[in-house]
């Protein structure tokens, strides 16, 4: 069994002890499901190498039923076919531009924001292109449970200039693309989209 399974069957252990914490409150199985959740935070802490009190740190504790987390993101391709992205200062990598969905906004509000703030483009949501389960992907293991939807937009005005948090924000050909932050996209993903565009298939891809 390779590390990112491992890691795929704690993080479902998690969610088990996490929904048996918010939905059964006697006090004999409440100390079983934070010890399981214990458990798992330490198992999962040992398979990611990383510290133990990191991933304690890191996860709100559960009040309500443990779902994924929603990362979502805009493919923006201009007339000479050229996808804009852009450079992260996390890791010094390119991605198409986007970030965590927002309580209060749509995920359409959202990815027009996120294009703004990385890139300087104003934007507008043309449609969905496809919704990613982040496991069914080669990207590098996290310790939560991601969905990405991939918005197809277009430029309605702005200056092409990187955000306050960017590095960097271009145009790149699907043949010279940069180095990718693989955590955000997988040029196997662009390709896919790319290719949903260009064929101008109308279903909504979804894993």
């Amino acid at each position: 069994m390779t590390a990112k399974e491992h890691l795929n069957m704690l993080k479902r252990i998690k969610a088990i002890a996490e929904t048996g914490l918010v939905y059964n409150q006697e006090a004999y199985d409440r100390e079983r499901y934070e010890e399981l959740r214990d458990l798992s935070l330490k198992l999962m802490a040992n398979v990611g190498n990383v510290p133990f009190k990191q991933l304690q740190d890191f996860f709100i504790p559960q009040e309500d039923y443990p779902t994924p987390k929603v990362d979502v993101r805009g493919l923006v391709v201009n007339e000479d076919g050229a996808i804009l992205m852009a450079k992260e200062s996390v890791d010094d990598k390119w991605t198409i531009p986007g970030g965590w969905a927002d309580i209060g906004n749509s995920p359409q509000e959202v990815v027009v924001r996120e294009i703004k703030e990385e890139t300087g483009m104003e934007a507008e949501v043309v449609r969905l292109l496809a919704i990613y389960d982040k496991e069914k992907h080669d990207h590098p293991t996290e310790p939560y449970h991601i969905y990405k939807m991939m918005f197809l937009c277009r430029t309605t005005g702005g200056e092409l200039k990187p955000g306050f948090d960017m590095r960097g924000a271009g145009y790149f050909s699907l043949d010279r693309l940069p180095e990718l932050s693989t955590p955000r996209i997988l040029e196997s993903q662009l390709r896919h989209l790319f290719k949903l565009v260009k064929e101008d298939q109308k279903e909504v891809y979804v894993d």
